[in-house]
Parts: structure tokens; sequence; C-alpha cells
């Protein structure tokens, strides 16, 4: 499994915590391997980082791309389904019996949700809002969407072990084709080695290792 270094920071260096700050996410290391295996198309750059103290788990997308399409009808599960968007998933085997999704759009809007196996939703499951917090800016070259997760959930939910996360790390970017019709390229960091694109399988995580 692919691995990615979560730097631990200390009560001072999170006092100078902004999520959407680029200064601050200079202590993460930066995540940049990400590939569409379903398309040869050209994709904009994603910077991915995180952090974590005893409290919360930090994380932060930079995507280089201002082409950005949102679907503003409404705030609901298919509106975001219908935006650009990143996304993380979370699970404590890889039975995904359950895993737990978190999709975030170019407005900090969340679809958060419990999965299983075989794409069983349960968009009525929803991380408590005391225990999660996510921010999003756009800027001349990028947008960026920042968030922070309890350590606290993330434990209640038997999602770290032995200081191992087992993490998806995805994007929807969406572009009209032929007929002017918005339609998604699936981005992941891991190659999940399926015919057509698919992140709800267990061969599309890896390890996010917390740092001591």
């Amino acid at each position: 499994m692919k691995e990615y270094q979560v730097v631990l920071i200390n009560e001072n260096q999170k006092k100078d915590l902004e999520i959407l700050d680029v200064s601050f996410w200079g202590k993460a290391n930066c995540l940049t391997d990400f590939s569409s295996p379903w398309k040869n198309d050209p994709m904009s750059k994603i910077e991915f980082r995180a952090l974590h103290d005893l409290e919360n788990f930090y994380f932060n997308f930079q995507v280089f791309d201002t082409d950005i399409y949102i679907d503003e009808k409404d705030d609901s599960v298919d509106s975001i389904g219908n935006s650009d968007r990143v996304e993380l998933f979370f699970r404590a085997n890889d039975s995904l019996n359950p895993y737990y999704c978190l999709e975030m759009d170019t407005a900090a809007r969340i679809m958060d949700f419990e999965a299983k196996p075989n794409k069983e939703f349960d968009f009525n499951w929803k991380w408590p809002k005391e225990h999660i917090e996510v921010k999003s800016s756009k800027g001349k070259n990028s947008f960026t969407v920042g968030g922070t997760i309890s350590i606290a959930s993330l434990k209640e939910l038997n999602l770290i072990q032995n200081n191992i996360i087992e993490t998806g790390v995805y994007r929807a970017k969406f572009s009209k084709d032929e007929n002017q019709n918005y339609q998604p390229t699936w981005i992941s960091w891991v190659n999940p080695n399926t015919p057509e694109p698919n992140f709800h399988i267990a061969s599309s995580f890896g390890k996010f290792i917390l740092m001591e």
C-alpha cells in the first residue's frame, strides 16, 4: 500500500493554525502523485497535505485549476455530487464494512456518509458537526479546500490503529463533453486497477502514518 507520513505538530505550532494559510502547511509533507488511470487527458496539479496533534487531524487540498464547475441548485447530495470536489475515504480494514466518506466541493459543502461494500451508502449518517470543520477559498491559479477532524471521532469510528489511518484520497473534475454536458474525470492517489472508475473498492486505499 502507498504510504503518506502525517507530521506531528506541537501546541506552539498549533497556535498558528489556519487550514487555508499556505505558510502554515510548509511543515507538512506534500503529496502530489495523483493520476486518472481511466483517462489520458492532461490533469491539473493537486497538492495534498496533512498534519496532526493530540486533538485533531488537519488536511489541505490545493488544486491548480480555475475552471471550476459547481451545481448550485441546492445543497443536496445530488448537487454536491455533480460538482468539482475533493474526497477522503477512511476505513478500519479492507473489508470496507463499514467505511466513511467525506466529499467536499469548492464552496466547502460537505457530502459525508457511511458506506458498505457494493456501494451501499447511508446518507443519513453524518460526521458530528462539533468534530469536523471544512473551509475553502479560490485564488488566481488554484482553489483550496481544507479541514479539521477530531482525533476523538476518528478513534470512535475505529479508524486509527497503531498510528495508521487507512485512507483514500481523490478528486472529481467536471468538464464539458462534445454535447456540452458536464462529465466527471476521476482522479486518485492510489490506482485501484479497475477497468472502470471505482473509488469504492479496497484497492483504492493507502496508509496515512501518524508520526510521533
